[in-house]
């Protein structure tokens, strides 16, 4: 049995990782109750061990409040709004700066949960999961458009994923929505150095520096 979060997170200075229900949650170091934080919620990939503590080391310590939602998308996402709200009841959070991000499977979850409610995030970041083409995700193109998208992916996988990258690239064009994708040469989807860099495309949308992008775009 996990050990539930007795007090507000604003309040506790112990462990920067702890839990709320069976949500993992992190708390940035240095955290200031009268500052609204970015709000980054994990999507593992359900079928690969996660460490919330460990990502965040390495995503950042201080620039973000982090959940991991304990919920299976095929069942329904009502836990993910609900372990959002609690952590919203707890701790300071900017309603506008909530970022999903996913792994894998997870990545590709990511990805249909925030086109299906784009109202409700600041963007969204997949490492290694592709985005569902086929499921007509684009069906609020209007709100999808103004919804920046992340897609960290790895330089394997052949003509077969070349193919799919370019339909993908394609549809997005057509779209006017936002993608950066980012190609690495490893597939280690939460190293240093992909993680790094996905602190420094959040924090672009975090503090309005990033230029808009009409259609797809590769580093």
């Amino acid at each position: 049995m996990k050990d539930r979060l007795a007090t507000p997170a604003r309040t506790r200075r112990a462990s920067p990782l702890e839990w709320l229900g069976d949500d993992a949650v992190f708390t940035p170091q240095g955290y200031e109750p009268g500052y609204d934080y970015p709000l980054v919620v994990w999507m593992p990939d359900r079928s690969q061990p996660f460490d919330l503590g460990r990502a965040m080391r390495r995503l950042s310590l201080r620039n973000f409040l982090a959940v991991a939602p304990d919920f299976d998308p095929r069942g329904g996402c009502e836990p993910l709004w609900d372990a959002i709200e609690r952590l919203r009841d707890r701790a300071s959070v900017h309603p506008r700066r909530i970022y999903l991000v996913g792994q894998g499977r997870g990545g590709s979850d990511a990805f249909r949960i925030a086109c299906r409610s784009p109202e409700a995030f600041g963007g969204v970041v997949s490492l290694g999961g592709p985005f569902p083409l086929d499921e007509g995700l684009f069906a609020r193109l209007a709100d999808v458009r103004r919804m920046p998208m992340l897609l960290c992916t790895d330089r394997a996988g052949g003509p077969g994923a070349s193919r799919d990258t370019d339909r993908m690239l394609r549809v997005f064009h057509a779209a006017g929505a936002m993608l950066a994708l980012r190609i690495y040469p490893g597939s280690h989807d939460l190293s240093r150095a992909i993680l790094a860099d996905v602190n420094r495309w959040l924090m672009d949308e975090v503090c309005g520096t990033s230029a808009p992008v009409p259609s797809a775009a590769t580093p």
